[in-house]
């Protein structure tokens, strides 16, 4: 999932994003662990996803702490 995506998402939904890659991201390490995972860098890309996911969250909630206080 690419950024401009994720900037389109409320922050409601990017924290469901953020619960599924979550959740994601932990099955493939217990796939990995027990051999089952083919491409192990599937959870490299989940992980940036979920730095994505958290950066842009991020921006938004500043975003919206800054409005709030400008009054």
């Amino acid at each position: 999932m690419d950024a401009t995506k994720l900037n389109e998402l409320s922050l409601d939904e990017l924290q469901e994003k953020h619960r599924q890659f979550k959740e994601e991201l932990f099955n493939l390490r217990f796939q990995n662990v027990t051999g089952q995972l083919k491409n192990t860098s599937r959870i490299k890309d989940v992980r940036k996803i979920i730095a994505r996911v958290l950066t842009i969250a991020g921006k938004k909630t500043r975003a919206m702490e800054s409005s709030v206080g400008r009054r």
